[in-house]
């Protein structure tokens, strides 16, 4: 999807490598371009790699696993370095990366073989590896290729015990799955073991559902007592839990009624993140939709007494097109969590983009500008804070603008 208009964009907004957003409604985001030459940008992660206590940018590019070096301050340049590269024939297309044996410096995981119309012979789609670091992480890192399932689409690090940690791996299809009909999504949780390049046990999540597409962990207790995650797919949304040693699926009434609640013109959910510790679920809808909506009714572990308990639906927002990443916290210091959310198609303005919503603020469907809303083909986000300062920073990685940025946090 590489057209006239995105290089054109592109080429307009790289010349300068930061520019101030004017302070609105409390934002006030500066942004400065990590990198302007990539390939396609599947995948984010954050996390420290060298062990300088600075968090450091991990990209899944299309034939490469990349991070780049925390420089410490705004203004000076990401170092790039390659972790490995030509995995697999196909495109590469996620990254983990979380510190699991507290050294200070992030174990990291990718996903390759990205090829969707293939989900019959696991050959010649998805992969699933463990990168083993060298010495000096700026060199290639040794890849140990796991088990896995067709259509490998994301992954994350999820803590199940004190020192117990597995990787969560969600496929787009199922077995053989046609359409999205056939075999439910195989999601299995990947258990770290003390030889990375031995066996790794696996613990199945669950296989009911379909067209599977993005996920959240999140992690309440003490030691990985209470670990959930919530699942968006063809299906709507599912919660699982990590319980007596295995995964459950959650029966909670509340989220049971909400989160399935599809429109006949809307089918399925793309993009799933929890605010507010669970008291409500933002979604895009469909997959790779348009309608970026609120659910709430308290998504966490626990059973509510009534099924129609804090139900409630709201779209924030039509205006998005091919909505592909979304993150949620309080980037404006009130107290309760915001939405961002981003696109990488242009929408009927012509425009693509990263819009900031507040939730309690209904009708308010065309959101805050983090930027201009040409310079990034919205494809992945994360949020951390980069700096140090308190303020959560957000990144992105466009897919056909070829960019990563960086969105500083000034407020």
């Amino acid at each position: 999807m590489k057209n006239a208009l995105f290089l054109c964009l592109l080429t307009a907004s790289s010349l300068l490598a930061q520019t101030d957003t004017p302070p609105a409604n409390g934002l006030n985001f500066k942004i400065q371009v990590v990198d302007n030459q990539i390939s396609i940008g599947y995948g984010l992660a954050i996390g420290d790699v060298d062990g300088d206590r600075l968090p450091d940018i991990l990209l899944a590019d299309q034939k490469e696993f990349v991070w780049y070096k925390n420089p410490g301050n705004k203004t000076s340049t990401w170092q790039r370095h390659v972790m490995a590269a030509n995995l697999t024939p196909q495109d590469n297309v996620c990254i983990a990366a979380r510190d699991l044996d507290g050294d200070g410096r992030v174990e990291v995981a990718v996903g390759a073989g990205w090829n969707p119309a293939e989900t019959s012979d696991s050959t010649k789609s998805g992969a699933v590896f463990y990168l083993v670091r060298p010495q000096d992480p700026t060199q290639l890192w040794e890849s140990v290729r796991l088990p896995h399932e067709v259509t490998t689409h994301r992954m994350r690090w999820a803590r199940v015990g004190k020192d117990s940690y597995q990787l969560i791996v969600v496929p787009l299809h199922g077995l053989g799955n046609k359409n999205g009909e056939g075999r439910g999504v195989r999601i299995w949780g990947y258990e770290f073991p003390k030889d990375p390049r031995g066996a790794w046990k696996r613990h199945l999540v669950d296989s009911t559902m379909h067209l599977t597409h993005n996920f959240e962990i999140w992690e309440d207790g003490e030691n990985g007592s209470a670990t959930g995650m919530i699942v968006a797919s063809k299906e709507g949304g599912n919660i699982f839990q990590w319980r007596k040693k295995k995964w459950r699926s959650v029966d909670s009434e509340s989220a049971n009624n909400a989160l399935p609640l599809l429109t006949n013109e809307v089918a399925g959910i793309g993009e799933i993140r929890r605010l507010d510790k669970g008291k409500s679920v933002a979604t895009i809808q469909p997959m790779h939709g348009n309608l970026l909506q609120v659910e709430t009714g308290n998504y966490s572990l626990k059973k509510v007494k009534s099924k129609e308990a804090g139900k409630e639906i709201s779209v924030l927002s039509d205006l998005l097109s091919q909505g592909h990443a979304l993150v949620c916290g309080d980037f404006l210091g009130i107290g309760s969590d915001q939405i961002v959310a981003g696109w990488r198609n242009p929408n009927a303005d012509k425009k693509v983009g990263i819009r900031l919503f507040k939730p309690q603020e209904r009708g308010s469907v065309t959101g805050y500008l983090l930027d201009d809303s040409v310079r990034m083909a919205c494809e992945d986000l994360q949020a951390a804070d980069l700096d140090g300062d308190g303020d959560l920073d957000l990144i992105a990685s466009g897919r056909a603008t070829l960019n990563v940025l960086i969105y500083w946090n000034n407020r």
